[in-house]
C-alpha cells in the first residue's frame, strides 16, 4: 500500500477533532440542530487552517445515515466522502475551473437530484481566483438554487471576491491556529507514530508552520523521512537551514556589543551555510521583543521566545530605548525586503545600523570632556608647605631574560604529509552521469537514488572532520579547491559520492568542472581518508530534488536502497 502522508492520515474526521476553530464549529453544529441551513458559505482564512476540512466535514453531516448532525464515519455516505468519490459532493478548483463555460457546465449540472446522499454539496476551493464573467455567471444560482443543493466556497483572499458573491453568503473567518493547538496535535500525531522527539524540535517546526496546522504536518512528514523515526531540532535546523538559538543569542550579544567584525563574519557564514535571511531578521526581532517586555513588566508570562537563562544574559544588556530602536531597525528592514531583488544588502545594511547605534553611544562617552575643579591655595599654605627631600632612585638590577623560541607547529597538511599518502590517480564518477564542455552532469533520477542509499552517518563523519578542510586553504595547488569544498554544505554521502549545496551558481559549476574533479578527490582521500565524486548543486536545485524525494517516498515509488547500484568508473 503505497505511504499516505500525515495530513491526510490525520484530517479530523468529526467535528470534534477540528482544531483552533471552536467558534465555526460551534455554530455550524448548531446551525445543523436546529435545521437552519443557508444556501451558500463561504469559508475564509490562511492556507492549512481547515477550510476544506470542515467543508467535507459539513458535507458528512448534511448526508450522514444516521441523520444530519450525525457523523458516524461507518455509512456508505460517509465512508464515500472520506474516500472522495461521493457522486453529490463536488469539489472543485476554481484555479484551474475559473471560466464561464465551466461555471455554465456547473450551473446545468445543479439541477438535477442527488443520487446517494440527502444534499449535493458544492465546494469551490480557491474560489477568488474565479474570473468575474464566471462569477456574474454564478450570481443568480448562488442566489437561488434548488432546495437540495448546497455550495461552500473556499479561499484565503476573500477581498478578491466580488461583493455580489459576498453578500449572497454565509462568511466564516477561519483564524491561524494557535502554537499550543498545534503542539497539542504534533504530539499525539507523534507518539501514534511512535517517534522520539524533543520540545524544541516541535517549537522549531510550529515557528516555521504559521498558524498551518496542514503545514505543521507536512514539515514533520519531510523531517520524518529525513531522520526516519526521531525528530530533533538539529536535523530540522539543517533540513531549512535555520541558526540556532544559541547562534542567534550570540549575534544579539555581538550587536549589543558593537563588535562589527564578528557580526560580518557571522553574516558570511549565513551566506555560505545558505541560511534562511528572512527569517533570521524575524527571529531576531522576537528576542529583542522578548527582552522589552520582560524589562516591562518583569514576567516570564509574556515571554514567548526565551527561556528565563536567556532573558537573565540579555536584560542587563539593554535599555528599554535601545531595544525599542532595534525593533524599529529590524521592523523597517524586514518592510524594505518586499522591495528589493536581494535581501542580503539589506540585511547587512540592518545588522550596521544596530552596530553603529552602540559605537555612537561608546564615542560619545569617550569624548566628552571632563572637568577638573581647580583648588585655590592662599600664600599662607605655600608657607606651610615644606620642601620634599628627593632621593637618589635605586636602579633596578636588570636580569637577562633568554627568549625561549618555542618549535613551530607544523600545518596539518604539509607537503612531505601530502606525498606520504598513496593518492589513487584513476578518476572516480559515476557510470551514469554525462560530461559536457561544462563538466559533469547528473540526471535528476541519478541524484534521487543518491539520496536513497546516502547514509546519515557518513555524511556526519564528514561533517565532524570538515575543519580539516582549512589544513589545506595554503597549499599552492589544492588549496582554492580546499576552500571551495569548505565554504560549501554537505547534502548527502555515500561511501564514494559527496554531494554539496552551494549558493552561488558559478561555485557550483567549479565544483562540477572536469579539471576540478581530479583534485577534489584528492583532497577527499587526503581529509577524509575515502576517494569520493564530488558533485555541487545550487541551493533552489537541491531544494526541489528534496522535495522531489519525499513526494516519490510518500507515494511509495522510490526503490529499496538495497535494490540500488551505482555504478562508478574509476574503482
Amino acid at each position: 500500500m503505497s505511504y499516505k502522508a500525515l495530513y491526510r492520515t490525520y484530517r479530523p474526521s468529526t467535528f470534534d477533532e477540528v482544531v483552533g476553530q471552536d467558534h465555526i464549529v460551534k455554530t455550524i453544529k448548531n446551525a445543523l440542530a436546529n435545521e437552519k441551513i443557508a444556501h451558500a458559505y463561504l469559508f475564509a482564512g490562511p492556507r492549512g487552517t481547515g477550510k476544506t476540512t470542515m467543508a467535507k466535514l459539513f458535507a458528512k453531516a448534511l448526508n450522514c445515515e444516521e441523520g444530519i448532525g450525525h457523523q458516524c464515519n461507518k455509512c456508505k455516505n460517509c465512508t464515500s466522502i472520506i474516500e472522495g468519490n461521493h457522486p453529490d459532493v463536488i469539489e472543485i478548483d476554481a484555479a484551474s475551473n475559473n471560466g464561464v463555460e465551466e461555471v455554465r457546465d456547473l450551473i446545468d449540472k445543479v439541477r438535477y437530484s442527488t443520487i446517494l446522499g440527502k444534499y449535493k454539496v458544492y465546494i469551490i476551493d480557491e474560489v477568488h481566483m474565479m474570473t468575474p464573467g464566471a462569477f456574474n455567471a454564478l450570481l443568480k444560482t448562488l442566489e437561488e438554487p434548488p432546495a437540495h443543493v448546497i455550495f461552500i466556497l473556499a479561499t484565503t483572499e476573500p477581498h478578491k471576491i466580488l461583493p455580489t458573491i459576498l453578500s449572497r453568503c454565509q462568511r466564516y473567518d477561519f483564524s491561524k491556529i494557535s502554537d499550543t493547538a498545534i503542539k497539542e496535535r504534533l504530539s499525539f500525531v507523534l507518539e501514534e507514530e511512535g517517534i522520539a522527539y524533543d520540545e524544541e524540535a516541535i517549537n522549531l517546526i510550529i515557528s516555521l508552520s504559521d498558524g498551518g496546522m496542514r503545514d505543521a504536518l507536512s514539515i514533520l512528514d519531510q523531517v520524518l523521512a529525513y531522520t526516519s523515526n526521531t525528530l530533533n531540532a538539529a536535523d530540522i535546523l539543517d533540513i531549512f537551514q535555520l541558526e540556532s538559538k544559541d547562534e542567534k543569542l550570540a549575534l544579539i550579544k555581538d550587536l549589543a556589543r558593537g563588535d562589527t567584525g564578528s557580526v560580518l563574519d557571522r553574516i558570511q557564514q549565513y551566506v555560505l551555510k545558505g541560511s534562511d535571511i528572512k527569517r533570521l531578521t524575524s527571529d531576531l526581532l522576537d528576542i529583542y521583543k522578548d527582552v522589552l517586555i520582560y524589562k516591562r513588566t518583569h514576567s516570564l508570562n509574556y515571554v514567548t521566545t526565551l527561556k528565563e537563562e536567556h532573558i537573565s544574559e540579555l536584560a542587563p544588556i539593554f535599555k528599554e530605548k535601545d531595544l525599542i530602536n532595534n525593533i524599529d531597525i529590524l521592523l523597517n528592514t524586514i518592510k524594505d525586503f518586499k522591495n528589493v531583488s536581494s535581501i542580503l544588502p539589506l540585511f547587512e545594511i540592518g545588522l550596521l545600523k544596530l552596530t553603529a547605534a552602540t559605537n555612537a553611544e561608546v564615542e560619545e562617552v569617550a569624548i566628552k570632556p571632563v572637568e577638573v575643579p581647580k583648588k585655590v591655595i592662599s600664600p599662607a599654605q605655600v608657607e606651610e608647605i615644606k620642601p620634599i627631600k628627593i632621593e637618589q632612585p635605586v636602579k633596578p638590577e636588570i636580569k637577562k631574560v633568554e627568549e625561549k623560541i618555542e618549535d613551530v607547529q607544523p600545518s596539518l597538511f604539509d607537503d612531505d604529509m601530502i606525498s606520504s599518502i598513496p593518492l589513487d590517480k584513476n578518476l572516480l564518477y559515476p557510470l551514469d552521469s554525462k560530461i559536457n564542455e561544462d563538466g559533469y552532469i547528473l540526471n535528476d533520477d541519478l541524484i534521487i537514488q543518491i539520496f536513497t542509499v546516502a547514509k546519515k552517518d557518513i555524511k556526519n563523519n564528514l561533517m565532524s572532520e570538515w575543519d580539516k578542510l582549512k589544513g589545506l586553504s595554503t597549499h599552492p595547488e589544492l588549496g582554492s579547491k580546499a576552500t571551495l569544498l569548505m565554504d560549501s554544505h554537505p547534502l548527502v554521502a555515500t561511501n564514494n559520492i559527496l554531494i554539496l549545496t552551494h549558493d552561488l551558481n558559478n561555485k557550483v559549476n567549479k565544483i562540477n568542472n572536469m579539471q576540478a574533479q581530479s583534485d577534489l578527490q584528492k583532497i577527499t582521500q587526503i581529509v577524509f581518508k575515502k576517494k569520493m565524486f564530488v558533485y555541487g548543486l545550487t541551493r533552489n536545485e537541491s531544494v526541489a530534488l528534496q522535495q522531489k524525494f519525499i513526494n516519490l517516498k510518500q507515494v511509495g515509488k522510490l526503490a529499496k536502497p538495497e535494490s540500488i547500484e551505482i555504478k562508478m568508473i574509476g574503482e
